[in-house]
């Protein structure tokens, strides 16, 4: 069987990601009923690459093999011969033959895809600077459990259009959505996503114009990993496209807020949103790991 490898959204057909989401609810489910998982990844070694910090990767990443069996080992550049300019494709070769499976939490988004392009065991991408699709599975397995099925409902993205913003867009391709983007001039997704994407995703300048009548709004921080040095020019663009009370006034009333955390209260969003009723953050956090354990099922048990 060839290796199959997970970079963005589109390495799976809509039926593979439903498959990944209904694998992450009954994970979820086993691991609160019967408390473990039984050893479906025993003996298998995940090679977990960090060029970028992390909180919830590592953790999820690091506990999903654990849960299921298996060994995660955490590899940072000052660990490894990548680090000291060891081409990408000899390391991949290299790591490919002794671990099952690869993570890859880096900058450029080159790296992944030459990563595998010469590896023999499936890559994953845990974030890049153009795409996030990790996160968007245990986005997707969030609003399911939430209120069931994606299809025809409408996202309202505010902000950069970063790569979390183009992981939605791919999502609303894969999920049957529509997706209304809000950002400031400049700051605008990968025009080629949006061309694929055609009339499933609108761009909107009005933060409250992208939140009317959306069934979720999600957003993210206004300066990524990298971009610390542009937090303060950031700012004063992005203001008017906060996530307030008032945008989210403008969804439906029973809409749900989304962020892939960590979240600057009072900016990107207020306190009394992503600490209000209709936040779903720390679901959508928690299932980080259960969406990932059912992707390391899918590439690695099938």
């Amino acid at each position: 069987m060839s290796v199959r490898h997970f970079l963005t959204l589109k390495d799976c057909t809509a039926d593979e990601l439903q498959l990944i989401l209904q694998w992450g609810i009954e994970l979820k489910a086993e691991l609160k009923n019967k408390g473990h998982h039984g050893d479906p990844l025993k003996n298998r070694s995940l090679a977990m690459i960090f060029e970028k910090a992390s909180t919830r990767t590592r953790l999820s990443f690091e506990i999903a093999m654990t849960q299921l069996g298996g060994h995660a080992l955490f590899l940072s550049p000052r660990d490894t011969q990548l680090g000291r300019g060891e081409p990408i494709e000899d390391s991949a070769r290299v790591i490919s033959r002794m671990a099952d499976a690869i993570m890859i939490r880096t900058f450029g988004h080159h790296v992944v895809e030459t990563f595998a392009a010469h590896s023999q065991a499936p890559v994953i991408n845990a974030l890049t600077d153009d795409y996030h699709p990790c996160q968007l599975l245990a986005d997707m397995q969030t609003w399911y459990e939430h209120r069931g099925p994606m299809a025809g409902k409408t996202v309202a993205w505010i902000g950069d259009g970063n790569n979390m913003c183009n992981s939605y867009i791919n999502a609303a391709m894969q999920y049957d959505f529509h997706l209304r983007i809000a950002c400031p001039e400049g700051f605008e997704p990968k025009a080629e996503l949006l061309a694929q994407a055609g009339e499933r995703v609108e761009l909107v300048r009005d933060a409250a114009a992208a939140a009317r009548d959306a069934d979720l709004v999600v957003t993210d921080v206004w300066a990524s990993m990298g971009q610390e040095d542009e937090q303060a020019s950031r700012r004063e663009k992005f203001l008017p496209f906060q996530v307030n009370s008032h945008v989210m006034a403008q969804a439906r009333p029973d809409a749900l807020f989304m962020h892939c955390l960590p979240a600057h209260r009072g900016e990107e969003v207020t306190a009394e949103v992503i600490d209000g009723p209709q936040s779903v953050v720390w679901d959508e956090a928690e299932n980080r790991l259960h969406a990932q354990k059912a992707l390391l099922l899918f590439l690695l048990h099938r």
